[in-house]
């Protein structure tokens, strides 16, 4: 287990920026996540306790939760805190700093390098993270998290992405990122529905 992962998510997702994501030929240095407490967080998948879906969350430290989302995209999470406590680190964005030419062959419709890893679900077809990775330990697995050598000087941090909930969004400011970095996805306030 990474010793990194000790703690809550809301303590450990800032720290995780600046570090570096390694997988199938390419590397991102992660710019912006997003915390999830598990049972006392409405906008967490495990907010209603373990599911088969949600047990992971529920799991080891260091492990990596894959889902799929509205169908159609496959985000990726860092399970945290002690085993039997939900909670888990949303991996948003970030910087392709290796491997740039196999990150564009997987992102062709990407604009921009800045714009190959800026979203979940970019972030993961960058690296080439499936449904079939669910469960990897990020020590030893395909997928491979290394902790910041440098962390950033300033770390920002606001309402999560498209998160609504008892509170409302403005009561969980639990989005994490470097400010001023172009890997940095838009925010997106809520809908309601």
């Amino acid at each position: 287990m990474l010793p990194l992962l000790a703690g809550s998510a809301v303590e450990v997702a800032p720290r995780l920026l600046g570090g570096l994501l390694r997988g199938r030929g390419v590397t991102v240095r992660l710019t912006e996540v997003e915390a999830y407490r598990g049972e006392t967080d409405p906008g967490s998948h495990a907010f209603r306790g373990p599911t088969p879906r949600t047990a992971i969350m529920f799991g080891r430290p260091g492990t990596l939760y894959v889902y799929f989302s509205y169908g159609m995209h496959v985000c990726a999470n860092v399970v945290c805190s002690p085993e039997g406590e939900a909670s888990a680190i949303l991996l948003r964005a970030g910087e392709v700093v290796d491997g740039l030419e196999l990150a564009r062959s997987r992102r062709v419709t990407s604009r921009s390098d800045a714009d190959l890893a800026r979203g979940p679900a970019r972030l993961c077809v960058a690296l080439g993270i499936t449904l079939a990775d669910l469960g990897d330990d990020l020590a030893t697995g395909e997928i491979q998290l290394d902790p910041p050598d440098d962390p950033p000087d300033q770390v920002a941090s606001g309402p999560r992405t498209g998160v609504s909930g008892l509170g409302g969004s403005e009561a969980f400011p639990w989005r994490f990122w470097i400010p001023g970095d172009p890997t940095v996805s838009p925010y997106k306030a809520s809908v309601r529905r």
